[in-house]
């Protein structure tokens, strides 16, 4: 059982009802796995995206491709942008998004895994961005990094949802 997971489900089902989507890069789809993990997940989770090139987070999500061709798709921005897009995508309350290397990338000047995560809300006046947060996973693998970043998304989202003022925000469907 994925604890986090099953705590975010019960947290979007209210009262009041609440949905969630997902935009994931590095992670490619690990996050929505650990969501959809959860029986009962349906009554919640829309859907998720993995875009993990710049053109797609553009075409799909509404990244700003010549900041992200900048900064070869992983700023905290871009993070942002990609919760905001999944929001505006599926239509959820809550959006949801990584954006990292999953291995050092010297010639970036990353020297271990590294990621951004954003979660952003829909209230009254649109999608807006309320969390982002730096993650590093130092000797991590592959796969331990898209996990534990997965992992970290999830995390970060329970924190979100289990702040009142955040949860106030959302206007009831």
């Amino acid at each position: 059982m994925n604890a986090p997971a099953e705590e975010v489900r019960r947290r979007l089902l209210g009262p009041p009802r609440r949905t969630l989507a997902v935009a994931e890069s590095l992670t490619g789809g690990r996050l929505q796995a650990l969501i959809t993990g959860v029986s009962g997940a349906s009554a919640c989770f829309l859907g998720g995206v993995c875009a993990y090139t710049v053109p797609q987070k553009a075409r799909l999500l509404g990244v700003d491709a010549a900041h992200a061709t900048e900064v070869d798709g992983v700023s905290a921005r871009v993070a942002g942008e990609m919760a905001l897009g999944a929001c505006r995508l599926f239509g959820a309350d809550w959006g949801v998004a990584t954006t990292g290397y999953a291995e050092p990338a010297p010639a970036r000047g990353v020297l271990h895994p590294a990621a951004w995560l954003a979660v952003a809300t829909t209230g009254a006046g649109g999608p807006t961005v309320v969390a982002q947060r730096r993650v590093e996973f130092p000797g991590k693998t592959r796969q331990e990094a898209q996990q534990a970043v997965a992992e970290a998304a999830l995390t970060l989202l329970l924190e979100v949802l289990s702040r009142d003022d955040s949860v106030d925000r959302v206007a009831p469907r």
